[in-house]
Protein backbone atom coordinates (compact mmCIF):
# COMPACT_ATOMS: atom_id res chain seq x y z
CA UNK A 1 0.00 0.00 0.00
CA UNK A 2 2.99 2.13 1.13
CA UNK A 3 3.92 1.95 -2.61
CA UNK A 4 0.47 2.59 -3.80
CA UNK A 5 0.39 6.10 -2.56
CA UNK A 6 4.46 6.28 -3.42
CA UNK A 7 3.04 6.47 -7.26
CA UNK A 8 0.77 8.69 -6.29
CA UNK A 9 2.12 11.01 -5.13
CA UNK A 10 4.93 11.16 -8.03
CA UNK A 11 1.71 11.93 -10.07
CA UNK A 12 0.61 14.46 -8.00
CA UNK A 13 3.75 16.07 -7.97
CA UNK A 14 3.71 16.34 -11.43
CA UNK A 15 0.37 17.31 -12.50
CA UNK A 16 0.11 19.50 -9.31
CA UNK A 17 3.26 21.14 -9.78
CA UNK A 18 3.87 24.91 -8.57
CA UNK A 19 4.13 25.59 -12.63
CA UNK A 20 0.43 24.22 -13.19
CA UNK A 21 -0.84 26.41 -9.80
CA UNK A 22 0.76 29.35 -11.10
CA UNK A 23 -0.86 28.71 -14.84
CA UNK A 24 -3.82 28.10 -12.95
CA UNK A 25 -3.57 31.83 -11.29
CA UNK A 26 -2.43 33.40 -13.80
CA UNK A 27 -5.43 32.43 -16.33
CA UNK A 28 -8.10 33.27 -13.05
CA UNK A 29 -6.43 37.07 -13.30
CA UNK A 30 -6.46 37.08 -17.23
CA UNK A 31 -10.75 36.27 -17.16
CA UNK A 32 -11.00 38.48 -14.14
CA UNK A 33 -9.24 41.53 -16.28
CA UNK A 34 -10.94 40.67 -19.21
CA UNK A 35 -14.23 40.33 -18.10
CA UNK A 36 -13.73 44.09 -16.05
CA UNK A 37 -13.84 42.23 -12.42
CA UNK A 38 -16.60 39.67 -13.20
CA UNK A 39 -16.29 39.43 -9.03
CA UNK A 40 -18.49 42.54 -8.77
CA UNK A 41 -20.70 41.09 -11.16
CA UNK A 42 -21.43 38.13 -9.42
CA UNK A 43 -21.78 39.63 -6.32
CA UNK A 44 -24.49 41.74 -7.24
CA UNK A 45 -26.25 41.06 -10.35
CA UNK A 46 -25.68 37.35 -9.33
CA UNK A 47 -27.33 38.29 -6.02
CA UNK A 48 -30.38 39.73 -7.55
CA UNK A 49 -30.86 36.35 -9.75
CA UNK A 50 -30.62 33.82 -6.95
CA UNK A 51 -33.06 36.20 -5.46
CA UNK A 52 -35.52 35.88 -8.18
CA UNK A 53 -34.87 39.63 -8.85
CA UNK A 54 -32.86 39.37 -12.29
CA UNK A 55 -34.32 38.77 -15.60
CA UNK A 56 -37.04 36.89 -16.96
CA UNK A 57 -35.54 32.99 -17.66
CA UNK A 58 -38.70 30.80 -17.26
CA UNK A 59 -38.56 30.15 -21.46
CA UNK A 60 -35.50 29.04 -21.13
CA UNK A 61 -34.58 25.25 -21.07
CA UNK A 62 -33.38 23.25 -18.41
CA UNK A 63 -34.65 21.66 -14.67
CA UNK A 64 -33.56 24.17 -11.56
CA UNK A 65 -33.83 27.08 -10.79
CA UNK A 66 -30.76 29.61 -10.17
CA UNK A 67 -30.92 29.12 -6.55
CA UNK A 68 -31.31 25.45 -6.84
CA UNK A 69 -28.89 25.56 -9.47
CA UNK A 70 -26.32 26.91 -6.88
CA UNK A 71 -27.14 25.15 -4.02
CA UNK A 72 -26.81 21.81 -5.83
CA UNK A 73 -23.18 22.63 -7.02
CA UNK A 74 -22.16 24.36 -3.87
CA UNK A 75 -23.40 20.79 -2.64
CA UNK A 76 -20.21 19.41 -3.89
CA UNK A 77 -18.13 22.68 -3.44
CA UNK A 78 -18.73 23.19 0.44
CA UNK A 79 -18.12 19.81 1.51
CA UNK A 80 -15.80 18.47 3.46
CA UNK A 81 -12.62 20.50 1.59
CA UNK A 82 -14.16 23.40 3.34
CA UNK A 83 -13.51 21.74 6.92
CA UNK A 84 -11.33 18.76 6.43
CA UNK A 85 -9.48 20.26 3.37
CA UNK A 86 -9.03 23.74 5.17
CA UNK A 87 -7.31 21.68 8.25
CA UNK A 88 -5.21 19.77 6.32
CA UNK A 89 -3.83 22.96 5.13
CA UNK A 90 -3.06 25.29 8.33
CA UNK A 91 -1.81 21.52 9.32
CA UNK A 92 0.95 20.56 6.71
CA UNK A 93 1.38 24.44 5.30
CA UNK A 94 1.02 26.85 8.77
CA UNK A 95 -0.67 30.05 8.65
CA UNK A 96 0.69 31.49 5.35
CA UNK A 97 -1.51 28.72 3.87
CA UNK A 98 -5.03 30.99 4.69
CA UNK A 99 -3.78 33.49 2.78
CA UNK A 100 -2.81 31.29 -0.79
CA UNK A 101 -6.44 30.39 -0.40
CA UNK A 102 -7.78 33.81 -0.65
CA UNK A 103 -6.06 34.66 -3.54
CA UNK A 104 -7.35 31.63 -5.12
CA UNK A 105 -10.52 32.29 -4.39
CA UNK A 106 -10.72 35.61 -5.86
CA UNK A 107 -9.18 34.43 -9.08
CA UNK A 108 -11.60 31.20 -8.58
CA UNK A 109 -14.56 33.39 -8.79
CA UNK A 110 -13.65 34.49 -12.81
CA UNK A 111 -12.73 31.20 -13.47
CA UNK A 112 -15.63 29.88 -12.42
CA UNK A 113 -17.68 32.39 -13.88
CA UNK A 114 -15.87 31.72 -17.15
CA UNK A 115 -16.09 27.71 -17.33
CA UNK A 116 -19.88 27.88 -16.37
CA UNK A 117 -20.53 29.86 -19.32
CA UNK A 118 -18.87 28.00 -21.83
CA UNK A 119 -21.03 24.75 -19.93
CA UNK A 120 -24.09 26.27 -21.02
CA UNK A 121 -23.00 27.46 -24.19
CA UNK A 122 -22.29 24.27 -25.11
CA UNK A 123 -25.11 22.18 -23.02
CA UNK A 124 -26.84 19.19 -24.54
CA UNK A 125 -30.86 20.27 -24.36
CA UNK A 126 -31.93 17.67 -26.34
CA UNK A 127 -34.21 16.75 -23.47
CA UNK A 128 -35.29 20.17 -22.65
CA UNK A 129 -36.33 19.27 -19.19
CA UNK A 130 -32.76 16.95 -17.93
CA UNK A 131 -30.11 19.11 -19.81
CA UNK A 132 -26.58 17.86 -20.33
CA UNK A 133 -23.48 19.85 -19.77
CA UNK A 134 -19.75 19.83 -18.38
CA UNK A 135 -16.41 20.27 -20.10
CA UNK A 136 -16.79 17.29 -21.96
CA UNK A 137 -19.10 18.49 -23.95
CA UNK A 138 -17.32 21.73 -24.15
CA UNK A 139 -14.27 20.10 -25.35
CA UNK A 140 -16.80 17.50 -28.08
CA UNK A 141 -18.81 20.44 -29.65
CA UNK A 142 -16.60 23.56 -28.46
CA UNK A 143 -13.28 22.14 -30.21
CA UNK A 144 -15.16 20.68 -32.70
CA UNK A 145 -17.07 23.74 -33.36
CA UNK A 146 -13.60 25.53 -34.32
CA UNK A 147 -12.48 23.21 -37.08
CA UNK A 148 -13.94 19.91 -38.76
CA UNK A 149 -10.24 18.51 -38.12
CA UNK A 150 -10.84 19.16 -34.68
CA UNK A 151 -13.58 17.41 -34.24
CA UNK A 152 -12.13 13.93 -33.31
CA UNK A 153 -10.07 15.48 -30.89
CA UNK A 154 -12.56 17.17 -29.23
CA UNK A 155 -14.26 13.74 -28.86
CA UNK A 156 -11.18 12.39 -27.63
CA UNK A 157 -10.52 14.81 -24.91
CA UNK A 158 -13.95 15.01 -24.17
CA UNK A 159 -13.36 11.52 -23.50
CA UNK A 160 -10.58 11.55 -21.22
CA UNK A 161 -11.85 14.40 -19.25
CA UNK A 162 -15.35 12.21 -18.40
CA UNK A 163 -12.80 9.39 -16.98
CA UNK A 164 -10.92 11.94 -15.28
CA UNK A 165 -13.76 13.19 -13.41
CA UNK A 166 -15.04 9.82 -12.44
CA UNK A 167 -11.76 9.26 -11.32
CA UNK A 168 -12.33 12.41 -8.96
CA UNK A 169 -16.25 11.84 -8.40
CA UNK A 170 -15.08 8.44 -6.68
CA UNK A 171 -12.17 9.84 -4.85
CA UNK A 172 -12.43 12.77 -3.42
CA UNK A 173 -16.59 13.26 -3.98
CA UNK A 174 -17.29 10.01 -2.41
CA UNK A 175 -14.39 8.30 -0.73
CA UNK A 176 -13.01 11.97 0.69
CA UNK A 177 -16.22 12.32 2.42
CA UNK A 178 -17.02 9.24 4.15
CA UNK A 179 -13.56 8.39 5.01
CA UNK A 180 -13.73 11.62 7.10
CA UNK A 181 -17.28 11.59 8.51
CA UNK A 182 -16.23 8.19 9.74
CA UNK A 183 -12.57 9.48 11.53
CA UNK A 184 -14.64 12.23 13.12
CA UNK A 185 -17.71 9.99 14.23
CA UNK A 186 -15.36 7.36 15.25
CA UNK A 187 -12.90 9.69 17.47
CA UNK A 188 -16.16 10.96 19.82
CA UNK A 189 -18.45 8.10 20.00
CA UNK A 190 -16.27 5.47 19.14
CA UNK A 191 -18.48 4.04 16.29
CA UNK A 192 -16.76 1.92 13.93
CA UNK A 193 -15.84 3.49 10.62
CA UNK A 194 -17.57 0.59 8.12
CA UNK A 195 -20.66 1.43 10.26
CA UNK A 196 -20.35 5.13 9.05
CA UNK A 197 -19.53 4.09 5.78
CA UNK A 198 -22.73 1.85 5.55
CA UNK A 199 -25.20 4.49 6.44
CA UNK A 200 -24.07 7.54 4.46
CA UNK A 201 -23.90 5.33 1.56
CA UNK A 202 -27.68 3.98 1.96
CA UNK A 203 -28.70 7.40 2.39
CA UNK A 204 -26.86 9.10 -0.05
CA UNK A 205 -27.98 6.25 -2.67
CA UNK A 206 -31.65 7.13 -2.08
CA UNK A 207 -31.03 10.75 -3.01
CA UNK A 208 -29.60 10.01 -6.50
CA UNK A 209 -31.84 7.22 -7.73
CA UNK A 210 -34.18 10.61 -7.35
CA UNK A 211 -32.07 12.56 -10.24
CA UNK A 212 -30.86 16.13 -10.38
CA UNK A 213 -34.70 17.49 -9.90
CA UNK A 214 -34.63 15.46 -6.01
CA UNK A 215 -31.02 16.57 -5.75
CA UNK A 216 -32.09 20.43 -6.40
CA UNK A 217 -34.80 19.90 -3.87
CA UNK A 218 -33.15 18.45 -0.97
CA UNK A 219 -29.57 20.72 -1.57
CA UNK A 220 -31.32 23.93 -1.78
CA UNK A 221 -32.03 23.12 2.18
CA UNK A 222 -28.98 21.34 3.01
CA UNK A 223 -27.14 24.13 1.82
CA UNK A 224 -28.03 27.07 3.51
CA UNK A 225 -28.82 24.79 6.76
CA UNK A 226 -25.06 23.31 6.77
CA UNK A 227 -23.38 26.72 5.86
CA UNK A 228 -25.42 28.92 7.86
CA UNK A 229 -24.74 27.01 11.42
CA UNK A 230 -21.54 25.95 10.91
CA UNK A 231 -20.18 29.62 10.41
CA UNK A 232 -22.35 31.06 13.20
CA UNK A 233 -20.38 28.93 15.52
CA UNK A 234 -16.88 29.17 14.01
CA UNK A 235 -17.54 33.16 14.19
CA UNK A 236 -18.32 32.66 18.00
CA UNK A 237 -15.12 30.79 18.52
CA UNK A 238 -13.34 33.46 16.34
CA UNK A 239 -15.51 36.24 18.84
CA UNK A 240 -14.02 34.25 22.22
CA UNK A 241 -10.48 34.42 20.78
CA UNK A 242 -10.55 38.56 19.08
CA UNK A 243 -7.60 38.88 21.38
CA UNK A 244 -5.36 36.99 19.16
CA UNK A 245 -6.97 37.68 15.95
CA UNK A 246 -4.03 40.60 15.69
CA UNK A 247 -1.20 38.29 15.76
CA UNK A 248 -2.97 35.32 13.50
CA UNK A 249 -3.55 37.56 10.57
CA UNK A 250 0.18 38.58 11.43
CA UNK A 251 1.71 35.05 10.97
CA UNK A 252 -1.14 34.76 7.72
CA UNK A 253 1.30 37.39 6.21
CA UNK A 254 4.23 36.74 7.20
CA UNK A 255 3.80 32.80 6.81
CA UNK A 256 2.24 33.70 3.01
CA UNK A 257 6.06 35.06 2.25
CA UNK A 258 8.77 33.75 4.74
CA UNK A 259 9.58 30.45 6.65
CA UNK A 260 6.97 29.15 9.68
CA UNK A 261 8.83 27.36 12.08
CA UNK A 262 7.92 24.14 13.23
CA UNK A 263 6.43 24.00 17.05
CA UNK A 264 4.49 21.16 18.97
CA UNK A 265 2.59 19.50 16.04
CA UNK A 266 3.36 21.69 13.23
CA UNK A 267 6.11 20.23 11.39
CA UNK A 268 6.99 23.69 9.92
CA UNK A 269 6.38 25.31 6.67
CA UNK A 270 8.50 27.18 4.15
CA UNK A 271 6.76 29.88 1.19
CA UNK A 272 6.39 27.26 -1.05
CA UNK A 273 4.67 24.76 1.22
CA UNK A 274 2.08 27.25 2.33
CA UNK A 275 1.46 27.96 -1.45
CA UNK A 276 1.33 24.26 -2.32
CA UNK A 277 -1.10 23.45 0.97
CA UNK A 278 -3.24 26.69 0.75
CA UNK A 279 -3.50 26.20 -3.16
CA UNK A 280 -4.41 22.65 -3.13
CA UNK A 281 -6.81 22.74 -0.46
CA UNK A 282 -8.77 25.62 -2.11
CA UNK A 283 -8.69 24.18 -5.26
CA UNK A 284 -10.24 20.93 -3.96
CA UNK A 285 -12.58 22.70 -2.02
CA UNK A 286 -13.87 25.35 -4.40
CA UNK A 287 -13.36 23.43 -7.93
CA UNK A 288 -12.56 26.92 -9.58
CA UNK A 289 -11.48 25.87 -12.84
CA UNK A 290 -11.75 22.20 -12.35
CA UNK A 291 -14.45 21.77 -14.75
CA UNK A 292 -16.91 19.44 -12.37
CA UNK A 293 -19.76 22.68 -11.16
CA UNK A 294 -20.69 23.20 -14.71
CA UNK A 295 -22.08 19.82 -14.52
CA UNK A 296 -24.65 21.06 -11.95
CA UNK A 297 -24.87 24.30 -13.10
CA UNK A 298 -25.90 22.90 -16.90
CA UNK A 299 -29.40 21.86 -15.32
CA UNK A 300 -30.52 25.49 -14.84
CA UNK A 301 -33.26 26.94 -16.52
CA UNK A 302 -31.94 29.63 -18.29
CA UNK A 303 -31.83 31.10 -22.08
CA UNK A 304 -28.95 33.41 -20.95
CA UNK A 305 -25.71 31.54 -20.52
CA UNK A 306 -23.88 34.10 -18.72
CA UNK A 307 -26.86 34.45 -16.00
CA UNK A 308 -25.86 31.18 -14.76
CA UNK A 309 -21.88 32.32 -14.90
CA UNK A 310 -22.39 35.31 -12.74
CA UNK A 311 -24.35 33.34 -10.39
CA UNK A 312 -21.40 30.62 -10.29
CA UNK A 313 -19.04 33.36 -9.36
CA UNK A 314 -20.73 33.55 -5.90
CA UNK A 315 -18.92 29.64 -4.93
CA UNK A 316 -15.60 30.64 -4.83
CA UNK A 317 -16.76 33.55 -2.76
CA UNK A 318 -18.50 31.62 -0.08
CA UNK A 319 -16.90 28.23 0.07
CA UNK A 320 -12.98 30.00 -0.21
CA UNK A 321 -13.66 33.13 1.12
CA UNK A 322 -16.24 32.47 3.93
CA UNK A 323 -16.23 29.18 5.15
CA UNK A 324 -12.81 28.24 4.53
CA UNK A 325 -11.96 31.48 6.60
CA UNK A 326 -14.24 30.32 9.15
CA UNK A 327 -12.26 27.02 9.53
CA UNK A 328 -8.57 28.31 9.10
CA UNK A 329 -8.95 30.83 11.92
CA UNK A 330 -10.81 28.03 14.30
CA UNK A 331 -7.94 25.74 13.77
CA UNK A 332 -5.22 29.07 14.15
CA UNK A 333 -6.99 30.85 17.09
CA UNK A 334 -7.30 28.20 19.10
CA UNK A 335 -3.85 26.84 19.02
CA UNK A 336 -4.96 23.15 17.96
CA UNK A 337 -2.59 23.09 14.65
CA UNK A 338 0.53 23.55 16.98
CA UNK A 339 -0.59 21.94 20.55
CA UNK A 340 1.59 19.75 22.83
CA UNK A 341 1.67 16.32 23.21
CA UNK A 342 -1.42 14.40 24.31
CA UNK A 343 1.10 12.16 26.18
CA UNK A 344 4.88 12.60 27.47
CA UNK A 345 7.67 10.59 27.93
CA UNK A 346 9.33 9.73 30.57
CA UNK A 347 12.22 8.46 29.15
CA UNK A 348 12.58 8.69 25.15
CA UNK A 349 11.95 5.18 23.98
CA UNK A 350 15.43 4.02 21.39
CA UNK A 351 14.69 4.11 17.65
CA UNK A 352 15.21 0.52 16.40
CA UNK A 353 16.07 -0.56 13.09
CA UNK A 354 13.09 -2.40 11.78
CA UNK A 355 14.39 -3.35 8.30
CA UNK A 356 18.04 -2.21 6.51
CA UNK A 357 17.47 1.82 6.05
CA UNK A 358 13.81 1.35 7.96
CA UNK A 359 13.72 2.78 11.81
CA UNK A 360 10.73 3.11 14.28
CA UNK A 361 10.27 3.55 18.02
CA UNK A 362 10.54 1.20 20.67
CA UNK A 363 8.34 1.59 22.87
CA UNK A 364 8.32 0.41 26.83
CA UNK A 365 4.73 1.52 27.68
CA UNK A 366 5.51 1.55 31.13
CA UNK A 367 8.04 4.91 30.82
CA UNK A 368 4.74 6.62 29.09
CA UNK A 369 2.77 9.47 31.11
CA UNK A 370 -0.85 9.85 30.07
CA UNK A 371 -2.28 13.66 30.27
CA UNK A 372 -5.95 13.78 30.76
CA UNK A 373 -7.63 11.63 28.29
CA UNK A 374 -6.18 12.96 25.03
CA UNK A 375 -5.15 9.55 24.26
CA UNK A 376 -8.80 7.46 24.83
CA UNK A 377 -8.90 3.80 26.00
CA UNK A 378 -10.22 2.87 22.37
CA UNK A 379 -9.91 -1.05 21.57
CA UNK A 380 -10.49 -0.14 18.04
CA UNK A 381 -7.26 1.73 17.78
CA UNK A 382 -6.17 5.72 18.01
CA UNK A 383 -4.09 7.27 15.62
CA UNK A 384 -0.91 9.37 16.73
CA UNK A 385 2.47 9.89 16.08
CA UNK A 386 5.24 11.49 17.12
CA UNK A 387 7.75 14.71 15.90
CA UNK A 388 11.33 13.41 14.81
CA UNK A 389 14.25 14.82 13.14
CA UNK A 390 14.95 12.75 10.36
CA UNK A 391 17.72 13.16 8.19
CA UNK A 392 17.46 17.11 9.31
CA UNK A 393 14.00 17.29 8.87
CA UNK A 394 11.31 17.46 11.18
CA UNK A 395 8.40 14.92 10.10
CA UNK A 396 5.68 12.53 11.71
CA UNK A 397 6.13 9.04 12.21
CA UNK A 398 2.48 7.55 12.60
CA UNK A 399 1.32 5.06 14.73
CA UNK A 400 -1.67 3.67 16.30
CA UNK A 401 -2.22 3.58 19.99
CA UNK A 402 -4.36 0.62 21.64
CA UNK A 403 -5.67 0.50 25.46
CA UNK A 404 -7.43 -2.30 27.11
CA UNK A 405 -7.09 -5.13 29.36
CA UNK A 406 -4.02 -6.03 28.24
CA UNK A 407 -3.15 -2.58 28.79
CA UNK A 408 -1.24 0.33 26.27
CA UNK A 409 0.04 -1.14 22.77
CA UNK A 410 1.39 1.51 20.26
CA UNK A 411 2.07 0.36 16.61
CA UNK A 412 4.34 2.39 14.25
CA UNK A 413 5.03 2.73 10.98
CA UNK A 414 8.92 2.64 9.54
CA UNK A 415 10.26 5.54 8.18
CA UNK A 416 13.38 5.94 5.76
CA UNK A 417 16.04 6.73 6.99
CA UNK A 418 19.66 6.86 6.42
CA UNK A 419 20.63 7.10 10.31
CA UNK A 420 18.79 6.74 13.62
CA UNK A 421 16.20 9.57 13.51
CA UNK A 422 16.21 11.71 16.77
CA UNK A 423 12.89 13.18 18.65
CA UNK A 424 12.03 16.51 17.97
CA UNK A 425 9.25 16.68 20.41
CA UNK A 426 9.45 15.25 23.55
CA UNK A 427 5.91 13.23 23.47
CA UNK A 428 3.51 11.84 21.78
CA UNK A 429 0.86 13.70 19.56
CA UNK A 430 -3.04 12.26 18.90
CA UNK A 431 -3.09 12.76 15.14
CA UNK A 432 -6.62 14.36 14.73
CA UNK A 433 -7.17 14.13 11.17
CA UNK A 434 -9.21 16.57 9.16
CA UNK A 435 -12.13 17.24 10.48
CA UNK A 436 -11.58 16.11 13.65
CA UNK A 437 -9.22 18.88 14.00
CA UNK A 438 -11.50 21.49 13.87
CA UNK A 439 -13.97 19.97 15.90
CA UNK A 440 -11.12 19.87 18.50
CA UNK A 441 -10.77 23.65 18.39
CA UNK A 442 -14.42 23.91 18.83
CA UNK A 443 -13.77 21.87 22.00
CA UNK A 444 -11.09 24.57 23.26
CA UNK A 445 -14.14 26.67 24.03
CA UNK A 446 -16.91 24.89 25.60
CA UNK A 447 -16.60 21.12 25.90
CA UNK A 448 -18.63 18.90 23.65
CA UNK A 449 -19.37 21.90 21.00
CA UNK A 450 -16.92 20.32 18.64
CA UNK A 451 -18.12 16.64 19.49
CA UNK A 452 -21.58 17.57 18.24
CA UNK A 453 -21.11 20.56 16.01
CA UNK A 454 -18.16 18.78 13.79
CA UNK A 455 -19.92 15.42 13.53
CA UNK A 456 -23.08 16.42 12.78
CA UNK A 457 -21.79 19.03 10.16
CA UNK A 458 -19.31 16.54 8.88
CA UNK A 459 -22.55 14.13 8.52
CA UNK A 460 -24.50 17.19 6.91
CA UNK A 461 -21.45 18.14 4.75
CA UNK A 462 -20.32 14.75 3.70
CA UNK A 463 -23.90 13.87 2.26
CA UNK A 464 -24.19 16.35 0.51
CA UNK A 465 -21.46 16.46 -1.41
CA UNK A 466 -21.56 12.63 -1.92
CA UNK A 467 -25.14 13.40 -3.37
CA UNK A 468 -23.50 16.00 -5.63
CA UNK A 469 -20.81 14.29 -7.01
CA UNK A 470 -22.81 10.88 -7.83
CA UNK A 471 -24.21 13.15 -9.89
CA UNK A 472 -21.33 14.67 -11.64
CA UNK A 473 -20.09 10.75 -11.78
CA UNK A 474 -23.33 9.92 -13.64
CA UNK A 475 -23.25 12.70 -16.36
CA UNK A 476 -19.20 11.47 -17.22
CA UNK A 477 -21.51 7.74 -17.38
CA UNK A 478 -23.82 8.88 -19.79
CA UNK A 479 -21.43 10.97 -22.00
CA UNK A 480 -19.39 7.56 -22.05
CA UNK A 481 -21.51 4.71 -22.34
CA UNK A 482 -24.72 6.04 -22.09
CA UNK A 483 -28.21 6.13 -19.82
CA UNK A 484 -28.51 2.23 -19.64
CA UNK A 485 -25.36 2.43 -17.40
CA UNK A 486 -27.01 4.80 -14.78
CA UNK A 487 -27.89 2.00 -12.70
CA UNK A 488 -24.97 0.29 -12.28
CA UNK A 489 -23.07 3.29 -11.61
CA UNK A 490 -25.29 4.18 -8.73
CA UNK A 491 -24.66 0.66 -6.96
CA UNK A 492 -20.72 1.17 -7.74
CA UNK A 493 -21.41 4.79 -5.90
CA UNK A 494 -22.64 3.40 -2.42
CA UNK A 495 -20.25 0.51 -2.44
CA UNK A 496 -17.32 3.31 -2.99
CA UNK A 497 -18.48 4.94 -0.29
CA UNK A 498 -18.83 2.31 2.14
CA UNK A 499 -15.41 1.10 1.26
CA UNK A 500 -13.46 3.66 2.16
CA UNK A 501 -14.21 3.13 5.50
CA UNK A 502 -12.19 -0.54 5.75
CA UNK A 503 -8.80 0.73 6.81
CA UNK A 504 -7.21 1.06 3.86
CA UNK A 505 -6.87 4.82 4.21
CA UNK A 506 -4.81 5.74 7.54
CA UNK A 507 -3.31 9.06 7.47
CA UNK A 508 -4.08 12.55 6.43
CA UNK A 509 -1.37 12.29 3.95
CA UNK A 510 -3.10 9.55 2.49
CA UNK A 511 -6.25 11.08 2.63
CA UNK A 512 -4.93 14.48 0.87
CA UNK A 513 -3.36 12.13 -1.81
CA UNK A 514 -5.77 9.66 -2.70
CA UNK A 515 -8.69 12.75 -2.73
CA UNK A 516 -6.32 15.19 -5.03
CA UNK A 517 -5.29 12.73 -7.57
CA UNK A 518 -7.99 13.16 -9.97
CA UNK A 519 -7.37 17.04 -9.79
CA UNK A 520 -4.47 17.63 -11.77
CA UNK A 521 -5.65 15.42 -14.56
CA UNK A 522 -8.72 16.97 -15.13
CA UNK A 523 -6.84 20.90 -14.85
CA UNK A 524 -4.67 19.68 -17.73
CA UNK A 525 -8.05 19.75 -20.00
CA UNK A 526 -10.18 22.18 -18.56
CA UNK A 527 -7.38 25.35 -18.28
CA UNK A 528 -6.11 24.64 -22.07
CA UNK A 529 -10.02 24.68 -22.88
CA UNK A 530 -10.63 27.90 -21.14
CA UNK A 531 -7.44 29.67 -22.93
CA UNK A 532 -8.76 27.95 -26.38
CA UNK A 533 -12.26 29.61 -25.97
CA UNK A 534 -12.37 31.80 -23.25
CA UNK A 535 -12.79 34.60 -25.69
CA UNK A 536 -16.41 32.65 -26.67
CA UNK A 537 -17.45 32.97 -22.76
CA UNK A 538 -15.85 36.53 -23.10
CA UNK A 539 -17.76 37.67 -26.17
CA UNK A 540 -21.20 36.56 -24.26
CA UNK A 541 -20.73 37.81 -20.78
CA UNK A 542 -20.32 41.24 -22.68
CA UNK A 543 -23.01 41.58 -25.20
CA UNK A 544 -25.11 40.10 -22.11
CA UNK A 545 -24.39 43.21 -19.75
CA UNK A 546 -24.76 45.34 -22.66
CA UNK A 547 -28.16 44.28 -23.64
CA UNK A 548 -29.30 43.90 -20.17
CA UNK A 549 -27.91 48.14 -19.63
CA UNK A 550 -29.89 49.12 -23.22
CA UNK A 551 -33.02 46.87 -21.49
CA UNK A 552 -33.27 44.63 -24.44
CA UNK A 553 -33.46 41.75 -21.58
CA UNK A 554 -36.73 41.54 -20.08
CA UNK A 555 -36.32 42.14 -16.07
CA UNK A 556 -37.90 39.13 -14.05
CA UNK A 557 -41.64 40.33 -12.93
CA UNK A 558 -41.99 37.94 -9.78
CA UNK A 559 -39.32 36.11 -7.38
CA UNK A 560 -38.63 32.65 -8.92
CA UNK A 561 -39.77 29.64 -6.99
CA UNK A 562 -37.23 28.07 -5.27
Amino acid sequence: MDAFFAVLDAINGVLLSVPVLLTLLGIGLLFTLWSGFCQYRSLTHGVALIAGKGIDTSHGPGALTHFQALTAAMSGTVGLGAIAGMAIAVDFGGPGAVFWMWVVGLVGMALKTTEVTLSLLYRDTNDPENPHGGAMYVARDGLGGLAPALKPLGKVVGFVFAISLLLFAFTGGNMFQTWSVADTTREYFGVPTWITGLILAIAAGVVILGGIKRIGNVTKTLVPFKCGVYVLCGLYVIVTHSDALPDTFRAIFAGAFSKTDGVGAFMGGTIGSAFMWGMKRALFSSEAGLGTAPVAHAAVKTPEPVTEGVVSGLEPFIDTIFVCTVTGLVVLLTGVWNRAPAANWQTPPAWVESAPGHWQPQVDTTSLSVRGSALPANPAGTPVFVMAEIDGQRQRVYGTYVMNSQGMRFDWQPVASTQAPSYAEGGVFADYRGSTLVAKGFDTVHEGLGRWLITIAVWVFGLSCIISYGYYGEQSVIYLAGERWVTPFRWLWCVAAASACFGFIKTSGQLDTLSTIGMGFMYAINLPLLLILGNKAMRQYHDYFRRLKNGEIARNAAPESR
